[in-house]
C-alpha cells in the first residue's frame, strides 16, 4: 500500500568535499527545494486585448540547511574556505528521502553548490538549546530523481 512520504528521514551529502565525517550528512532541515518558471510579457503591435505571455528559464532559490553546530569537520572546512578565504570550490551535493529501511526512496541533485551564506543561531544565556549552523547554498540546477 502506498502512502505519502514523510519528511523527517533524510540525508546530505557532498560529493567532492574533502575529509567528510559521519556528522557531515546529518541535519535537522533541509529547506528551499523548489523551482519556477518565470514569464516575460510581449505586446504585439496591433492587438490590444492580451499580452503573450513567454517562459523565462526556471529560478532555484538557496537551498537552506540547519544543523546543530559543528567544528572541525571536512564540511565546516569547506564553508570556511568559502566565506572566510574567497575560495570556492562548487560540488554536487545530494540530498536523499530515506525509508524506513534507510533507503532513498526520492533523491535531488544539485549541481555546481557552494555556500553563500552561514549564520550561528543566537546565543542567549536564559535557554538551553543547541547552537544551529544556518548554511544557505546556492547552485546551478538540481534533478528529481525517484
Amino acid at each position: 500500500m502506498d502512502y505519502p512520504l514523510t519528511g523527517f528521514h533524510f540525508k546530505v551529502e557532498f560529493m567532492g568535499v574533502d575529509d567528510l565525517t559521519d556528522n557531515d550528512i546529518r541535519f535537522q532541515e533541509v529547506s528551499g527545494l523548489s523551482s519556477e518558471i518565470g514569464t516575460e510579457d510581449v505586446k504585439e503591435g496591433g492587438e490590444n486585448r492580451f499580452t503573450h505571455k513567454l517562459p523565462l528559464p526556471a529560478v532555484y532559490p538557496n537551498l537552506v540547511l540547519k544543523r546543530g553546530m559543528m567544528k572541525n569537520t571536512g564540511l565546516v572546512t569547506w564553508f570556511r574556505n568559502a566565506i572566510e578565504n574567497f575560495d570556492f570550490k562548487p560540488v554536487m551535493l545530494k540530498v536523499s528521502l530515506l525509508n524506513e529501511e534507510h533507503n532513498p526512496v526520492m533523491s535531488w541533485n544539485f549541481v555546481n553548490a557552494y555556500p553563500v551564506k552561514w549564520s550561528v543561531s543566537d546565543l542567549d544565556a536564559t535557554k538551553n538549546e543547541v547552537v544551529v549552523d544556518t548554511v544557505e547554498i546556492t547552485y546551478q540546477y538540481y534533478t528529481q530523481i525517484f
